[in-house]
């Protein structure tokens, strides 16, 4: 049996350089790396830092990270976005976090997050809870969708655009039933918050490892379902990340059906 607790020390480890260098950086440069999509100095700096440290203590274990790439394997790599929400973080807006998951397979067994601007960091191991510093997290209990307050992933950019048909019908729908939708610009914190009974359910309709698999385990570990969009589990090979309170299951996944359904009619129309 696989003793996953032992990384825990070393990704927290990696979570206190990236968060000394987000927080020490009083200015810092940005570079267009895509459509709308952008990568700051600091991105590359925690990304480099962390990678030295899990190249240390971890050798042999591969690292898959936004910014420098890299492969998984069949057995344990680690993940990395070293600024989730760049944009947010750009603009000084303080919804950003560090994201770093240890992944075994496809499975995500080891997480850390930390939202350094927000002075909390996350963790969790496989079967050991899910945490908020020294406090155990727990789901909400919410199971209808007129209490329930709905996080929605970004805008696609670049080549995915045509998927924002679904968003916009999910922020249509969700809009007129939810309590409220929120859209954060930030899937670590979205998943992160999930877990701490702040969203009841967040979807995104993509599922970039680095962003998702650190607060995947986060949900899980706090009693919440983590779904792919076709309501199978997720996995790292899932197309995307619906992360929920388990009332709300039913509901949400046929809004994302029905949703996901009128969009490719209207695409073909």
């Amino acid at each position: 049996m696989n003793d996953y607790a032992q990384f825990l020390p070393i990704a927290r480890a990696a979570m206190s350089t990236a968060r000394e260098i987000v927080l020490s950086r009083g200015t810092f440069s940005v570079a267009a790396k895509g459509d709308r999509d952008m990568v700051t100095d600091v991105d590359l700096a925690v990304e480099d830092a962390v990678r030295d440290l899990l190249g240390r203590e971890t050798p042999g274990i591969p690292v898959v990270g936004e910014e420098r790439g890299g492969r998984a394997a069949d057995g344990l790599w680690w993940t990395l976005d070293p600024v989730d929400g760049t944009a947010n973080f750009a603009r000084g807006i303080p919804l950003c976090a560090v994201s770093l998951a240890l992944v075994d397979g496809s499975r995500s067994v080891v997480a850390t997050i930390s939202a350094p601007f927000l002075d909390v960091e996350y963790s969790a191991v496989d079967g050991h809870g899910a945490w908020a510093g020294e406090q155990r997290l727990r789901c909400s209990a919410v199971s209808e969708i007129g209490d329930a307050v709905i996080s929605l992933g970004d805008f696609a950019v670049g080549d995915d655009v045509d998927r924002n048909r679904v968003r916009l019908g999910l922020l249509r729908e969700f809009g007129a039933r939810a309590q409220r939708v929120r859209m954060i610009g930030t899937s670590a914190i979205d998943l992160a918050w999930v877990a701490h009974g702040r969203l009841d359910a967040t979807l995104n309709l993509s599922n970039h490892p680095w962003d998702t698999m650190a607060g995947v385990l986060l949900v899980r570990e706090a009693g919440g379902l983590v779904l792919d969009e076709d309501d199978t589990g997720h996995s790292a090979d899932s197309t995307a990340t619906i992360a929920l309170s388990p009332g709300l299951r039913d509901e949400v996944m046929a809004t994302l059906r029905r949703t996901a359904r009128a969009a490719r009619l209207s695409r073909n129309a």
